[in-house]
């Protein structure tokens, strides 16, 4: 896979040189590119942006500068081999950023990211784009930052974990949170290592036992715990047939029943005790 970064804060990106991207990137499976976009900035003081049009606070970065740059990312990459490129615009305005959206986005050959400052970027640039190659409006979060580079962090990392080769385990991300299979709907459980005894906390017997069949529900039961204490969303939204017998009868425990539609919900008589 090929990534183009164009920013005016290049060095925001350096962690792009490390970890899983890094290496990734020295063993020639992710081809990362940072581009300034001040280097298409033609007068003297390297301006990017402007006052909006309609007025109101803060400035909005100009389509010339963003349009010379990703015409000319796009060139170089054309001509290097690369092909079907896809704009990524980090926005809070944007779709969410889900790991069904990141299945997608590593399964394109090349991305090009468009991280804004200020207000944004002149809003024609992507409709601009749009004409001709898809444009992915990306949110991370119900939030704003000063600037849409720690998206970038987030996205190519999640992304760049998909890619065969990437991972030491091609199985380590089956089982994430969000994945799409029988996690989909549940949060990760609990996870442990050695030593056997931490101040005072052991192991659960279960996970000593050596039955992978008992173990493995454990770790359903544990997600299930934790998924309603912390996103019961994920639970009232999920299909009911993603839940087996076992699956019920922890829901019950944990004051869950199937509602009219049959997706479960907590229990109003387990609320009011």
């Amino acid at each position: 896979m090929r990534i183009d970064v164009v920013t005016i804060f290049p060095d925001y990106l350096e962690p792009l040189n490390v970890s899983l991207v890094g290496k990734a990137r020295t063993a020639g499976r992710l081809d990362v590119r940072v581009h300034d976009l001040r280097d298409w900035a033609y007068d003297r003081h390297n301006t990017v942006d402007d006052t909006p049009y309609g007025g109101g606070p803060g400035m909005v970065m100009k389509t010339e500068p963003w349009g010379e740059a990703l015409d000319q990312v796009l060139a170089d990459g054309y001509e290097a081999g690369a092909r079907l490129p896809a704009l990524v615009v980090p926005t809070p305005s944007g779709r969410p950023f889900t790991q069904a959206l990141a299945v997608e986005l590593s399964e394109r050959p090349w991305l090009v990211f468009t991280p804004a400052r200020y207000e944004g970027i002149d809003s024609r640039v992507a409709a601009e784009y749009a004409t001709r190659l898809p444009v992915y409006e990306v949110s991370i979060g119900d939030y704003v930052l000063a600037g849409g580079e720690a998206a970038v962090l987030v996205v190519t990392e999640a992304v760049a974990r998909l890619l065969p080769g990437v991972l030491g385990n091609a199985e380590s991300h089956r089982d994430d949170s969000f994945a799409p299979g029988p996690m989909a709907h549940l949060l990760e459980g609990p996870v442990l290592t050695k030593p056997p005894q931490w101040r005072g906390r052991g192991i659960p017997e279960v996970l000593l036992s050596g039955h992978h069949g008992k173990i493995a529900r454990w770790r359903r039961d544990e997600a299930l715990r934790r998924t309603i204490a912390h996103r019961p969303d994920l639970i009232a939204a999920a299909d009911p047939a993603a839940f087996d017998k076992k699956d019920r009868e922890m829901l019950s425990i944990l004051g869950w029943l199937p509602g009219p539609d049959g997706r479960f919900g907590p229990n109003p008589e387990a609320m009011e005790e």
